[in-house]
């Protein structure tokens, strides 16, 4: 990896923006967030039989346990995952494309940095739990312990019940990766692919900007475009709409294994669903608005997206039919078939 590539963004000072901007989690005496911290372990540890069961799908033996982090855990970890992930990117552009301009790199890699730590703490926040896929590492799943609790208490909540639901979800997306061994390679390979066709020449950035700043309008009004709609072609669009719809599934799966799971595991399991789904759609209006230019709410339509694809898929074919999903790329949904679950079952199962 060559030095210009590493001086596309300091990832150090993103993970120090990100620790001195991200906010405190609620107010917790100490041994009480001793107690959380266990319980939220011991929770993730109890929903792998109930997740294994309903998907038909079985983590290998051997496979790491999930890690409970707080909010400067999981922007640290994240940040290296993005360093894995995005480094070879600009080193692939680079082979191709004209050097940095002299002085590009110390200043441009701290500004970068900058904008991934802020990016980071914003998240830190908002994320439950999430499978990292760590590019270059071990992958991990990570339980976010103070966002668990915060939003526990703002729904109002059972917390065992709620605890339980959320590793339901969490330990959906560590068998995914744990079971299907290609899943994550391939995840990764055509995230960078896209990556590098996206990434734009310096003597493009010029253009780019001002091609967002004239269709901004298009993604502050209601059901606006998101940024990357802006400033990419057709075909790139064809591209992201088949790595979308492969997200959506993964999502839509973890949503309904939780929910199937049931009351018999899980006795609240609706009043919890029901809250949580009146959450996302009940923030305020510059919560939404930034949620929309991260590209938030593309997140929460791929949840609602994948859930009736698995749904449809699983009410025709059953959960073993379903699980022919994850025989190989070639049976992932398509774009045109994410929303048609009866389209990717007449192509897979005929």
């Amino acid at each position: 990896m060559t030095a210009e590539a590493t001086a596309y963004v300091d990832w150090e000072f993103a993970k120090a923006t990100g620790r001195r901007l991200v906010t405190g989690g609620p107010r917790i005496a100490a041994e009480e967030a001793r107690e959380v911290v266990a319980a939220v372990a011991a929770a993730a540890v109890a929903a792998r039989g109930p997740v294994a069961d309903t998907s038909r799908l079985h983590t290998p033996d051997g496979a790491p346990d999930a890690v409970v982090v707080d909010r400067t855990r999981w922007i640290e970890t994240n940040a290296d995952s993005m360093k894995a992930l995005i480094e070879p990117v600009f080193t692939a552009v680079l082979a191709k494309r004209p050097s940095m301009p002299a002085g590009m790199s110390a200043v441009g890699g701290k500004v970068t940095g900058a904008e991934a730590g802020a990016l980071l703490a914003y998240l830190s926040s908002r994320v439950l739990g999430q499978y990292d896929i760590a590019p270059q590492g071990t992958p991990s799943l990570l339980l976010v312990a103070p966002n668990i609790v915060h939003v526990q208490r703002e729904l109002d909540v059972d917390a065992a019940d709620f605890r339980a639901w959320v590793c339901m979800h969490e330990e959906t997306h560590r068998v995914q990766f744990t079971a299907v061994p290609w899943l994550r390679d391939h995840l990764v390979s055509r995230t960078r692919d896209i990556a590098v066709d996206l990434t734009p020449d310096p003597s493009q950035l010029v253009g780019r900007a001002r091609q967002i700043v004239e269709r901004l309008p298009e993604v502050l009004g209601e059901g606006g475009a998101g940024i990357a709609d802006l400033v990419t072609t057709p075909e790139q669009r064809e591209q992201l709409a088949e790595i979308t719809a492969v997200m959506s599934l993964l999502e839509g799966h973890a949503d309904v294994v939780m929910d199937e799971v049931g009351p018999a595991v899980i006795p609240s399991v609706a009043t919890i669903r029901s809250r949580f789904n009146a959450r996302r759609k009940g923030s305020g209006a510059p919560d939404r608005l930034l949620r929309r230019l991260l590209g938030l709410e593309a997140k929460m339509r791929q949840y609602r997206d994948g859930a009736v694809f698995v749904r449809g898929v699983v009410d025709a074919v059953g959960w073993d039919g379903f699980n022919a999903v994850w025989t190989s790329p070639e049976t992932l949904p398509r774009a045109t078939e994410i929303t048609a679950p009866a389209a990717w079952v007449a192509r897979v199962h005929g």
